[in-house]
């Protein structure tokens, strides 16, 4: 097969900031057998940089990519049942969303709190995509790899995944090295309704809903990521820049008793942790729906860097890092980003 390789490629379509940014090079690969094939043939003449990408929304360019940038478009879903689970492995170039509702629409339940989240089902365990109390690691099984100092496939399970909160091994140590390229998980016939999270059984009540199937789940978890989170095709962003911090039981109640008039948000993590909303912390720094430019944060949720409009991608870094300093110097918290940054 032949890979269609573009020169000085424009990527401003394929992040969902929608920042200016070019490839020095640029090819697209739908199969294991291409992917193979490029790195045999390709790798073989060349030693610059490589970049992978999926659905774009999990990065911020502030520079040109001087390299040759692969997006992996790998389709197709697949399942099998038996008894009361079902298996269903998806291809890394699917979208997410179409996914999770490829599940949701056949009574496959486990993923319906993720509905929404943007980006590909390749980018799900690098970054342990996680909403509303569930997180992909609940329900991953395996994914399948490329080993790019190797030139093989293997399949790496959970353990070898070492999921944590918005983290894997793909994301610290191995960061660069392995490009998934199908996903497999194990969803259930019998759903467990999840509605941990406050926002989606205020939905529920207000729509009269008093047994939720898992599509109403997905349907509420939809609304409120619609009002809260901008649509990338009408605003650039990439929805939570930032992650949620987790501190000690002991440092929340410190931040109390220093600021006994904030209402802090928080969520427990096991029986000495919490976590902390990031959102609200950026909003009582004052930064919810501020502008500077043409980069700012989201009028309903602070949590959202924005494009207004021809922001570049380092002064979307620099907002960031304005805001990481004033939730510094108020709370002691340095908040992470979430975003890949290049």
């Amino acid at each position: 097969m032949k890979l269609s390789f573009k020169e000085h490629f424009p990527l401003k379509t394929y992040n969902t900031f929608g920042v200016e940014a070019f490839a020095k090079e640029y090819v697209e690969v739908h199969s294991e057998e291409a992917l193979a094939q490029l790195f045999t043939e390709y790798r073989a003449m060349t030693q610059q940089p490589m970049l992978v990408l999926g659905g774009g929304s999990n990065i911020l360019f502030t520079t040109d990519f001087d390299g040759l940038v692969i997006r992996i478009a790998i389709p197709g879903i697949r399942h099998s049942l038996s008894q009361n689970t079902v298996t269903v492995t998806a291809g890394a170039g699917v979208v997410w969303n179409e996914l999770v509702w490829y599940c949701v629409d056949r009574e496959f339940a486990g993923i319906e709190n993720l509905a929404l989240i943007p980006g590909t089902v390749g980018a799900a365990p690098i970054q342990n995509i996680g909403a509303y109390g569930v997180e992909q690691k609940d329900v991953f099984v395996n994914c399948r790899v490329f080993d790019t100092h190797r030139g093989e496939f293997s399949t790496f399970d959970k353990e070898a995944c070492r999921f944590s909160y918005r983290e894997s091994y793909f994301k610290r140590e191995a960061k660069g090295r392995y490009i998934i390229t199908e996903v497999t998980f194990q969803l259930s016939l019998t759903p467990s309704i999840n509605t941990s999270y406050g926002t989606i059984s205020a939905e529920l009540a207000k729509r009269g809903i008093a047994k939720p199937t898992i599509k109403d789940i997905a349907t509420v978890v939809s609304a409120i990521r619609t009002e809260k989170l901008p649509d990338p095709s009408t605003i650039g962003n990439s929805g939570s820049f930032f992650k949620n911090p987790i501190v000690p039981v002991s440092y929340l109640e410190q931040l109390q008793s220093t600021f006994p008039d904030k209402d802090f948000v928080f969520y427990p993590v096991g029986t000495d942790h919490v976590k902390l909303a990031a959102g609200w912390l950026i909003e009582q720094c004052g930064w919810k729906g501020k502008r500077i430019g043409d980069a700012g944060t989201w009028k309903n949720q602070a949590l959202v860097l924005v494009n207004h409009k021809d922001a570049s991608g380092s002064a979307i870094y620099d907002l960031s890092q304005r805001i990481i300093n004033d939730v510094k110097a108020q709370f002691g918290i340095t908040l992470e980003r979430e975003v890949n940054i290049l």
